[in-house]
């Protein structure tokens, strides 16, 4: 009969061989790649080899099965560690692992859901954690299935601010589905870290934010099991490993060496650094499945949705027909969440929160983390909509790019944007939103000036792949639609136009409405504007420019409360110089922007100090058409 201290070393000499492999393949697959992060690889070794073989349940046949559990390599550049755990498991050959970082590989320089098992894009370090937050807050509030999280992070990355905010959040939602792993090996990319191997000060930090912590050798592979095993057993709050680890560990010229850091082991040396690891292997292990495999928990719903509407001529701020509009999204869509940066009262997020408490989660003033969540989230196939004022999404920004890498499918609402909101002054105003959003790949911009369009674009956004970004309105304007009007994402709208016209204005949001007070001065001198509505500033409807630049002799007035780089004017231009370069030569146009540092003040004064109110906007078509 085999005892309980022969399974254990049955156990420990599995795991060490399959560590061994671990850190063989890593070493391999960069030299043959040319470039990598071997020694980071190496260090996490032992605590993968026993997370994968005891730990980790996951169908690698059912990707898609709700009960997997979830790994994260927030230290994504540790790929070639998580590109053997998959050799080891069975689900990619050596051949393709070999195939690192090679043009047409799937196996990237940092991780992508262009493999299957893998949830989000990370690389840009401080971002696994965060997101895991979400995936967490979906699995323990949302979906209900008894999944856990795991992220391996580097030391070097836990200096980063979001990680501390995902350390906040874990903590206060109390988030014992999620077991983070501080792989600590003392080198960074230059370095020593700025705690090193102090693992009672990462102890003490991560304590205050309510987190269980665990300290451990990292190579001791009967303490890796110990922790991982009180670990899954905690409840009411998150665990956090600290492992005390040596970079390039197992290779006596990379072992806890500077200077390694980025670099393969070069082809000289290669065999040397696998002998003395023992030599390649090829184990083949049974990484442990689910129990069972649940019905999704994720269901759309049918619900009829039934968007509000607002009479035309009545005055209401889009923010506020966002907020209603995804409050009856809510209502129809069961699959639709809210997130918001503690300012729900104002973007209007907060009558989504009212009306579905369960479905709703606070962020604090926490961008980085709200993103990062909204990201977790659609990992877990929800419709994430994500609120706060426009100038705040600057702060995340890295987190919108990698969003669109992991392929993640989020809605943006920013507030408050351009000079319109008046006496906050500058620090207050999204100047910056539409230019960002515009430059994140395959991403949607819309910018609304009326609710009942508003309400017919937040709709539109819960079905848009990628990221999608609404651009609302502080102060109230003028209902310009009936609720009977339609509009299309990639669409715009003709708002004036005669046979006669002899100048173009183009507006969107509050612009919009200065452009037809414009419009209406021209008219009294007997000049005849069009006047379009680029509600949708990415894609845009070219079709519509392009007929108005030959109704009007190519005769623009662009006028936009932002920056003049990257927003509505010079995406018009990039629309014609793409779409058809020949006409831009015929294009006379005059782009009305914020060109000034604006301050406090009056909305009116502020647009009139800005250059792109009514008046301007009108001296600009006089011009044009004399």
């Amino acid at each position: 009969m085999t005892t309980q201290a022969e399974r254990i070393k049955v156990g420990t000499e599995q795991w060490h061989e399959l560590a061994q492999q671990l850190r063989v393949d890593s070493i391999r697959c960069s030299t043959a790649g040319g470039s990598g992060h071997p020694t980071s690889s190496m260090s996490a070794a032992d605590l993968m080899a026993v997370l994968m073989t005891k730990y980790l349940h996951y169908d690698f046949d059912n990707p898609d099965n709700p009960a997997n559990d979830h790994l994260i390599f927030s230290k994504g550049h540790a790929s070639p560690l998580l590109y053997s755990m998959f050799k080891a498991a069975g689900a990619i050959s050596d051949e393709e692992l070999m195939s690192f970082r090679k043009l047409g590989s799937r196996l990237q320089g940092h991780p992508t859901p262009a493999i299957p098992w893998v949830d989000v894009a990370t690389g840009s370090l401080g971002q696994g954690l965060p997101i895991g937050v979400g995936v967490a807050l979906a699995g323990k509030y949302l979906d209900k299935i008894p999944y856990k999280v795991w992220v391996l992070l580097g030391d070097s990355e836990t200096a980063e601010g979001s990680v501390y905010e995902a350390f906040e959040h874990a903590g206060h939602y109390q988030l014992d589905n999620l077991i983070a792993i501080v792989d600590m090996n003392r080198l960074g990319q230059r370095g020593q870290t700025m705690l090193g191997w102090n693992s009672d000060a990462y102890a003490e930090r991560f304590k205050a934010f309510g987190w269980h912590t665990i300290q451990i050798d990292g190579h001791d592979l009967d303490q890796i099991d110990g922790a991982y095993q009180e670990a899954v057993s905690r409840q009411g709050q998150p665990t956090v490993i600290i492992a005390h680890t040596l970079k390039g560990r197992g290779v006596s010229f990379l072992e806890n060496q500077e200077n390694w850091h980025g670099k393969p082991v070069k082809p000289d040396q290669e065999q040397q650094a696998i002998d003395e690891l023992g030599g390649e292997r090829n184990l083949v292990v049974q990484v442990p499945k689910p129990e069972s495999t649940p019905k999704d928990p994720v269901r759309r719903g049918d619900g009829k949705l039934q968007l509000p509407t607002y009479d035309p001529g009545s005055k209401v701020a889009t923010r506020r027909a966002y907020g209603d509009a995804l409050k009856a999204l809510g209502g129809a869509r069961e699959d639709v969440v809210a997130l918001d940066g503690e300012v729900s009262n104002s973007t209007y997020a907060e009558e989504f929160a009212h009306a579905y408490p369960d479905r709703y989660f606070e962020m604090y003033i926490a961008e980085q983390q709200m993103i990062a969540a909204a990201v977790g989230l659609s990992a877990r196939k929800r419709v994430p909509f994500a609120s706060t004022f426009a100038a705040f999404l600057t702060r995340a920004f890295d987190f919108i790019r990698m969003a669109a890498i992991s392929e993640a499918n989020i809605r943006l609402c920013g507030s408050h944007a351009g000079v319109s909101i008046g006496q906050d002054g500058p620090s207050q105003m999204g100047l910056e939103d539409l230019a960002m959003m515009r430059a994140v790949h395959g991403s949607t911009v819309l910018y609304p000036s009326d609710p009942n369009q508003t309400a017919q674009l937040v709709a539109a956004m819960a079905d848009q792949p990628g990221i999608s970004f609404i651009r609302t309105t502080r102060e109230a304007t003028p209902t310009l639609y009936g609720a009977d009007e339609t509009f299309r994402i990639g669409g715009s709208k003709v708002v004036r136009q005669s046979e006669d016209d002899q100048v173009t204005l183009i507006g969107a949001g509050v612009t919009l409405h200065e452009a037809l007070k414009a419009c209406e001065e021209l008219q009294k001198e007997g000049i005849s504007a069009r006047v379009i509505d680029l509600y949708s500033v990415k894609p845009i409807d070219f079709e519509t420019l392009r007929a108005a630049a030959e109704a009007t002799g190519g005769r623009f007035v662009v006028a936009e409360d932002h920056w003049p780089e990257g927003g509505i004017g010079e995406a018009v231009l990039e629309a014609f110089a793409s779409s058809d370069g020949g006409r831009l030569l015929n294009l006379r146009m005059k782009h009305l922007a914020v060109r000034i540092m604006p301050g406090s003040g009056t909305p009116d004064e502020l647009l009139d100090a800005a250059g792109i109110d009514a008046k301007h906007i009108a001296d600009a078509a006089r011009s044009l058409v004399k």
